[in-house]
């Protein structure tokens, strides 16, 4: 990739820009904060050519979320699992209304 692919991809959510140091400043918080919610399988950084995690901004506002609750005085295990429910949630409420508008429109009367 070269340096003009890179910029390219900046605009793109989930393109891993951050460096983790970068990353635990970004959020105000430690690297050991970062792998934690990385063992807690929360999130999964992408590694650099050299071994080095990589974050991108959509993991970034995930461990923002999990500093939110943490630093509310949530045990970090317990943080992860309610974002994980949380994001499965979402998800399930966006397919039923999905499902919901499908079966509005196929019962619609024609003229």
């Amino acid at each position: 990739m070269t340096a003009d692919d890179s910029f390219g991809r900046l605009d793109d959510d989930d393109y891993p820009a951050y460096t983790m140091g970068r990353a635990a400043e970004m959020l105000g918080t430690t690297q050991g904060f970062l792998r934690a919610v990385g063992e807690a399988r929360l999130i999964t950084p992408l590694r650099s050519a050299g071994g080095h995690r990589r974050y991108s901004r959509y993991q970034l506002r995930i461990a923002a979320r999990a500093r939110e609750l943490v630093d509310q005085g949530t045990p970090i295990e317990a943080a992860c699992r309610i974002i994980i429910l949380e994001d499965q949630l979402e998800e399930a409420q966006r397919i039923n209304a999905d499902h919901r508008r499908a079966a509005e429109a196929s019962e619609a009367p024609t003229a």
